[in-house]
């Protein structure tokens, strides 16, 4: 599908089979585009259309370069957390005179609340610079957004770990797996997260050095550029502490699965050895032998079943002076 935006453009779809997109096109926004689409930009504004094998390739020089006065860069944008499965999707950017295309095989939630916004207020694509840093400023405030909600989540598995009145053996085990669950799935967004304002950051990194001369930026754009390098350095580092923070709770859970099972053969352990000696009595005087001295007692049963019971209360007696019970 192809979109065009900017002055006389209301952003609704081009057909592959015109001869030429609007003059005043400043943004081409091409979602999943068919071949015929492809040749209809390149025929058009005179630049090669990425195809989604090279938006897929990780090499900074494959993702970020410079040919015949355009600039092709691609940067990774977090999607699907709304659908609980995030991952991050690769959008390639050209941006040539004043002209932006955009190529893309998925719609992050970015992407598509700016076209929207574009259409109710054409005038954020009066120029490509705009459109770009724009774009740009609309995925760093949705990495900010979702960060702060995996703060808010963390901060609650930390108060189920950590509650104060939650003695750690008494966390029930399926409590405790779900835990795990959750911290898995932070540590997933966080990591997205992450990777998008890292490649964010390299993209604005070799815009600010290689727009210069080449594409049309108004100052107060370039100016803004820096402000959204800035944001997207800083959501990198705070990433980067929520990661190592999900580790400890991780360790954490980890710890208190591991006090659960230790707290359980502990049972078994004290049981044990309070039953052992009842039954070693009760093995010596089981034994079928002809002479058996004892076997003659009037009161040899009696006085068997009280020495089992004593010496089964002694150690219970002894364990529970020791507070090992």
């Amino acid at each position: 599908m192809l979109r065009a935006y900017g002055p006389g453009c209301d952003g609704s779809v081009v057909e592959a089979k015109l001869t030429k997109i609007p003059d005043g096109a400043t943004w081409i926004d091409l979602e999943e585009p068919t071949k015929d689409e492809e040749q209809l930009v390149e025929r058009c504004i005179g630049v090669n259309v990425p195809t989604e094998a090279d938006l897929s390739e990780i090499e900074p020089s494959s993702r970020l370069y410079e040919r015949d006065g355009a600039l092709y860069m691609t940067v990774s944008v977090l999607c699907g957390v709304v659908d609980g499965n995030p991952a991050t999707t690769p959008i390639g950017f050209v941006l040539t005179g004043n002209r932006l295309v955009t190529i893309r095989y998925a719609t992050p939630k970015p992407i598509r609340a700016f076209s929207e916004h574009v259409r109710r207020e054409p005038e954020l694509a009066r120029d490509a610079g705009t459109v770009l840093v724009r774009l740009l400023d609309a995925i760093i405030d949705r990495l900010a957004d979702e960060l702060e909600n995996a703060a808010g989540e963390i901060e609650q598995i930390s108060g189920h770990i950590f509650a104060k009145d939650i003695r750690p053996r008494r966390i029930p085990a399926d409590k405790l797996t779900a835990l795990l669950t959750r911290i898995g799935r932070e540590q997933t967004l966080v990591a997205k997260i992450r990777y998008t304002a890292v490649s964010a950051s390299r993209m604005l990194s070799f815009l600010k050095s290689a727009g210069n001369g080449h594409v049309a930026i108004p100052d107060e754009v370039r100016d803004h550029l820096a402000s959204i390098g800035g944001d997207a350095a800083s959501l990198s580092e705070h990433a980067s502490f929520l990661s190592d923070q999900l580790i400890f709770l991780l360790d954490a859970a980890l710890g208190l699965i591991s006090i659960e099972k230790n707290a359980a053969m502990k049972v078994f352990s004290w049981v044990a050895v309070i039953l052992m000696p009842p039954t070693l009595i009760a093995g010596i005087y089981g034994m079928n032998f002809h002479y058996f001295p004892e076997l003659n007692w009037h009161y040899g049963y009696a006085l068997s079943i009280a020495a089992m019971a004593v010496s089964a209360v002694v150690p219970f007696w002894i364990l529970k002076m020791l507070r090992w019970i």
